[in-house]
């Protein structure tokens, strides 16, 4: 087995066990010692892959998004796009909560802002084709930013349980505000955010 390989399997399984003891107890809580001692590798081994808890979990997190993007298609609709979303929260809820109390909203917003900036985009460059609109570079990630913060400040309030709305509801209500927001911004950019052909 090339090292590679070899390296990406002890940070799965090393994975595996944090997302293990997290369903368990805080990740304040958890230990180096506890992680090892359940995936059968020494601290050295632990130490060599990551710095410590955090840089774990930030890997689970960064490899998480990866497969969050491969499964969304660029074609598949704004619906679509928040339902998955909505799904990989509800099935990794416990590993979620563990980032959100331990390490807070904004670094709950930076993970979620990463998957949503991209689909948001897509739904931007889409949106100009069919309109038969170009805006400027500047203008395209300032609407970009703006709704995405806006969808992730959502996503959390539902997932906190403080977004009194079904989920269904939240899903009907951010894809009609994300396909009419993109629509109206593109149709109403100010002059000097336009391109020429």
């Amino acid at each position: 087995m090339k090292h590679a390989e070899s390296s990406l399997k002890t940070k799965k399984a090393l994975a595996s066990s944090l997302k293990k003891v997290m369903a368990k107890k805080p990740l304040r809580k958890i230990t180096v010692t506890e992680i090892v001692n359940d995936c059968n590798v020494n601290r050295k081994t632990f130490y060599y892959h990551f710095e410590d808890i955090f840089a774990l979990l930030k890997w689970i997190l960064e490899q998480d998004a990866i497969e969050f993007i491969k499964q969304y298609d660029m074609h598949i609709g704004y619906r679509d796009a928040i339902a998955l979303a909505m799904d990989y929260v509800e099935n990794n809820s416990y590993i979620i909560n563990c980032v959100y109390d331990t390490l807070g909203r904004d670094e709950m917003k930076r993970f979620l802002r990463a998957d949503f900036i991209n689909i948001v985009n897509n739904a931007i460059e889409s949106t100009q084709a069919e309109l038969g609109i170009r805006v400027g570079d500047d203008y395209k990630l300032f609407l970009c930013s703006m709704l995405t913060e806006a969808i992730v400040g959502v996503l959390i309030e539902w997932f906190r349980g403080q977004n009194r709305h079904s989920r269904e509801t939240t899903i009907e209500y951010l894809s009609t505000i994300l396909s009419s927001s993109i629509t109206a911004a593109l149709k109403n950019a100010p002059p000097e955010a336009l391109v020429t052909r």
